[in-house]
């Protein structure tokens, strides 16, 4: 099992991305997905998550300006950033707690990160 992110990259304040993740192997189930992000210096935080039902929480500091989403079918997560600031600025991970297909029991998986840049 394996989560594969894209969409990141450099952009000037205001502007928007879309960062993706595809769960690939082989899987059985998946719980909560989500989106942590690490500055320089800082501690990982998390930025949004969204469950198998589609409930979702957002860290205050992206609320109103960002918006996760999944495709159950698909084993993907995004996460559209809009009004983008400096401050958000930083590696951004995806997180899922899968359930292989070959196991018991859900365990953490991490994508390899993606580097978000936020600079004029």
């Amino acid at each position: 099992v394996q989560l594969v992110e894209s969409g990141g990259g450099l952009v000037q304040p205001g502007e928007s991305l879309r960062l993706s993740c595809a769960a690939a192997g082989s899987i059985f189930a998946i719980n909560t997905m989500g989106w942590y992000r690490q500055a320089p210096g800082k501690q990982r935080e998390l930025v949004a998550a969204i469950t198998s039902g589609g409930s979702t929480n957002y860290a205050d500091s992206v609320k109103g300006r960002f918006t996760i989403s999944r495709d159950n079918a698909k084993n993907t997560v995004n996460l559209q950033m809009n009004s983008l600031k400096p401050e958000d600025t930083a590696v951004y991970y995806c997180e899922a707690e899968i359930r292989p297909l070959y196991g018991m029991g859900y365990k953490d998986y991490w994508g390899q990160g993606t580097q978000v840049t936020v600079s004029s």
